[in-house]
């Protein structure tokens, strides 16, 4: 069983899918694992780390052939796996609802793709989940952007010339990121306070010691969503939300926002008429801003101004963090395939709940529910 792993090659992606720690364990399982050169290095990872594990390092050509597993970050494109072994498994992350080509074009090459960021949210497969790692990471690194971005301090801090207040920062959305973003502004000294559609992170936000803005009142919520996110919202639940978001935005410092719906654009949370309400000089880091963004004018990867207030987000926040993001998505991977593998072929044998959620293609053709069609 040969684990090919290629350098990622999509624009700003400095991720690696594979590590040394991870590398060893594979050959404990029994496989062989081919690295192409130079993959680690935006990740910090040298060639002769890989090497030290046991791995081998070639050319991408060499890398993949007779591959039966291809492991990536960003699912490689089809004509890059060339040589690989016949139904050759890919397990990475797939964007399937918005490059529904590139799923068929693995179809077509008869490779069967595994879409990482699809992984059902239960217990048993919480090491493996992607995006959970991924969001962590992001949450944090959210903070970090928009408090060097802003000009002013975090923490309250007196001193003989005067006190300097706290920073308040409002985060919009709770889920991992969201949660993350909560204790990292805590504890770079800010007041902290955020939101949520699920009333069921009410208790989060206050274990965190953050201050939870919450609609009351309201019947037709319909935020409650499946598996661990946030579903679409009522008319009457939005409009309600607006209001009191509008009066809690104008009084704040720092804004992040991570409001995201799986397969769906993400929802605006924030318009520009609320942006105009803000103080000059605050900071809203939009973290769904890949996905269509929740800010009104935010723009991926770059940094604008509107009414005084400065918009920010990556299209890839993560990659930021590369090499602790890397070993986080390393370990999933690991963890995914390890708890599949089946000692007798010496390969990975998927379970029909997990593989029926993550499975885009077998046997030639799109064998997803929600990508038939």
């Amino acid at each position: 069983m040969r684990i090919a792993v290629l350098a990622e090659r999509a624009a700003g992606e400095s991720r690696v899918a594979v590590t040394p720690e991870t590398v060893r364990k594979f050959l404990a399982l029994g496989a062989e694992v081919a690295v192409e050169r130079g993959a680690g290095e935006t990740a910090s990872i040298a060639d002769a780390d890989y090497e030290a594990a046991g791995a081998t390092l070639g050319l991408a050509t060499q890398v993949v052939q007779g591959a039966s597993i291809v492991l990536g970050v960003q699912a490689p494109e089809p004509n890059l796996l060339a040589g690989v072994a016949p139904g050759a498994q890919v397990a990475a992350l797939f964007d399937p609802f918005t490059h529904g080509d590139r799923v068929q074009a693995y179809a077509t090459a008869g490779l069967e793709a595994w879409s990482m960021e699809l992984m059902p949210r239960i217990t048993r497969a919480q090491s493996m989940d992607v995006l959970s790692s991924q969001s962590n990471l992001a949450g944090y690194k959210a903070v970090l952007a928009a408090a060097n971005q802003y000009g002013r301090a975090f923490p309250m801090m007196m001193t003989a010339a005067g006190t300097v207040s706290a920073a308040r920062v409002f985060v919009m959305g709770v889920g991992v990121a969201g949660l993350q973003a909560i204790a990292t502004a805590r504890r770079l000294g800010a007041q902290v306070s955020a939101t949520d559609v699920r009333s069921a992170t009410r208790e989060q936000i206050q274990s965190l010691g953050a201050k939870p803005v919450f609609v009351e009142n309201v019947a037709g919520i319909e935020g409650e969503g499946s598996g661990g996110y946030a579903s679409e919202m009522s008319e009457e639940y939005q409009r309600a939300q607006a209001e009191l978001v509008s009066s809690h935005l104008a009084k704040q410092d720092i804004v992040i926002t991570t409001a995201l719906i799986p397969g769906r654009r993400a929802p605006r949370l924030i318009s520009d008429a609320q942006i105009a309400t803000m103080r000059p000089g605050s900071v809203i880091y939009d973290l769904a801003v890949a996905q269509g963004g929740n800010v009104e004018g935010s723009v991926a990867d770059q940094v604008v101004e509107r009414h005084r207030v400065t918009i920010m987000g990556y299209s890839n926040t993560p990659a930021l963090l590369p090499a602790d993001s890397s070993a986080l998505f390393a370990r999933n991977l690991l963890n995914f395939l390890s708890a599949f593998w089946d000692k007798e072929t010496g390969r990975p044998v998927l379970d029909e709940e997990i593989g029926t959620a993550v499975r885009l293609t077998q046997g030639g053709t799109v064998v997803h529910e929600r990508l038939k069609g």
